[in-house]
């Protein structure tokens, strides 16, 4: 499987003289990690992560891309998908510009860590339980805790969601789409005056996702599986009714490697 069988023609990009503000209001509109930043020729210079664009406020409103521009590697249509993946786990990055050839950076499209998972091998997946792969240390937000510092720990960590616990028990998940979509993170990020009282809103007022789960003697087959039947990004891996851990798609990616 090449990247030309997978990858996004026509994406979302930002030139570099374009202003932060903008490129933050293009990936939180239309929730994506990051964008391709390209020059006035249309060559690509790099991306511009969520986790740059997002923290920095809308009154900075002189500041363009050029100064937030992340290196990545670019590739091919012809580059081989899952070479593709181990440069995006490698350069710790969701997505890569994929370019005319190694002489023309002109930019054709982008590839995602997203579309490397929708198209793994079913019968190259390794037999392996989750818990021998999952990240033990997990990231947690709790309920009576006010949204905006839920966001800054998911800006800090550059993760789209957390589980919510109460009493040490998982009881759901709070992405990064359920605050964006509230508008309760442009309040917070856009606005330097203090806090008022609706900033610091519980965050379970806004928990609308549902916190998928396994056990731990899951395999990694049915979380690839449970992940792509509900289009998400993680599972927790539950136990007794705690969380032992959790998984991603990159954790999934990094297994299938072999890696």
């Amino acid at each position: 499987m090449l990247v030309e069988d997978i990858f996004s023609r026509d994406p979302l990009y930002v030139e570099d003289s374009t202003y932060l503000t903008k490129a933050r209001q293009l990936i939180r509109d239309n929730h994506v990690r990051g964008l391709p930043v390209v020059d006035s020729r249309g060559q690509v210079l790099g991306v511009i992560t969520s986790q740059d664009a997002l923290r920095v406020t809308s009154t900075k409103s002189n500041v363009t891309v050029s100064g937030f521009i992340a290196k990545v590697p670019t590739v091919t249509g012809d580059t081989d998908a899952l070479d593709a993946a181990r440069i995006m786990l490698n350069e710790k990055s969701n997505l890569l510009p994929v370019v005319e050839s190694r002489d023309d950076k002109t930019l054709r499209g982008v590839v995602t860590i997203i579309d490397i998972f929708k198209h793994l091998d079913n019968s190259k997946v390794p037999r392996k339980q989750i818990s021998e792969i999952m990240t033990k240390k997990v990231v947690t937000a709790r309920p009576d805790e006010p949204v905006t510092k839920v966001w800054e720990r998911m800006l800090i960590h550059d993760y789209t969601g957390l589980p919510m616990v109460r009493d040490d028990k998982p009881i759901g998940i709070i992405t990064r789409f359920d605050i964006l979509k509230r508008g309760w993170a442009r309040i917070s990020k856009e606005s330097e005056t203090r806090p008022t009282e609706s900033m610091q809103l519980p965050a379970e007022k806004l928990m609308s996702s549902p916190l998928y789960s396994l056990k731990p003697t899951a395999s990694v087959a049915d979380a690839i599986e449970l992940m792509l039947k509900h289009d998400v990004g993680r599972v927790s891996v539950v136990d007794e009714g705690r969380i032992m851990g959790i998984v991603d798609r990159s954790d999934l990616i990094r297994c299938y490697l072999g890696e």
